[in-house]
Order: structure tokens, then C-alpha cells, then sequence
């Protein structure tokens, strides 16, 4: 994690790209395990295709907490205000996660400068998985 100064941040100004492994099978028995989310669509192949679904796919929240890595890995989590998504599409096995950001606005509140940012996770095709938006704290005035 760098350190990040306000004043030098313009809106515009990207994160850094984060691109992941491909998402597997073991990526989702373990998330499904530390998670406590076994819904069967994410880890029994039988299921997802009673489903219609072609095989398993990624956990929504799995991808959310990606977009939360892409954060702590530029400030700490500490300085994390707000953080909200959207689920756009489905993340299939095989996808690589890019996760990337671009600040919106610069703002104050009580003295604390915030930067609040449009974040996104797409596939490794530039097909976005889910959109969002977050602010984030970088000290005092």
C-alpha cells in the first residue's frame, strides 16, 4: 500500500489495475467455506445445470471482496468510508478478474478530505461483473 496524498490526486486519476487469478473450483470451496455461503449454484455442478446454468460460477460477494482488495491495496482499510456495488453479470470459472478504479470527486466532511471513486471488476474480456462506488478518507485538512 502507498501513501496516498489528497493534494496531489486529481479527479480522473486511476488506481492502480489489479488483475487476479482465474477464478477455479478451489477458489470457491474456499470462499464458500470462509464465507459461510454454500448455496449450491457456486459449488455442485449437477445443481448449476438443473439450474441452466453451464457450470458453476462465482459468488457475487466473491467479486465485492475483490473490489475491497483493489481499496486496502491503496489505502488502508481503516480509511474506507462507504463501499457499494452492483452485480452486472456473472463471474464463470475461468474468468480473470481486473479490477480498477477512477476518482469522481474530491470533498471535504468535518475537516476530513475524502475522495469518492467509481470502482468496477470486469473479465479478462473488459465484460464488467460488477460496478460500484466508494469513498475513502486521506487525512485531515
Amino acid at each position: 500500500m502507498a501513501s496516498v496524498n489528497f493534494d496531489e490526486l486529481n479527479v480522473g486519476d486511476e488506481l492502480p489495475l489489479m488483475r487476479l487469478a482465474p477464478v477455479n473450483r478451489t477458489t470457491l470451496a474456499l470462499y464458500a467455506g470462509a464465507s459461510g455461503d454454500h448455496n449450491q449454484v457456486h459449488i455442485d455442478l449437477d445443481f448449476a445445470r438443473k439450474a441452466r446454468q453451464p457450470d458453476v460460477f462465482a459468488h457475487g460477494m466473491l467479486s465485492a471482496a475483490y473490489l475491497g482488495r483493489l481499496l486496502t491495496s491503496w489505502v488502508a482499510q481503516a480509511q474506507i468510508r462507504e463501499l457499494a456495488v452492483r452485480f452486472v453479470g456473472i463471474t464463470q470459472l475461468g474468468h480473470i478478474p481486473h479490477l480498477s478504479g477512477r476518482i469522481t470527486e474530491k470533498f471535504q466532511v468535518d475537516g476530513e478530505r475524502r475522495v469518492r471513486l467509481q470502482i468496477n471488476c470486469a473479465n479478462q474480456y473488459g465484460e464488467p461483473r460488477l460496478a460500484g462506488e466508494a469513498v475513502v478518507a486521506l487525512g485531515p485538512q
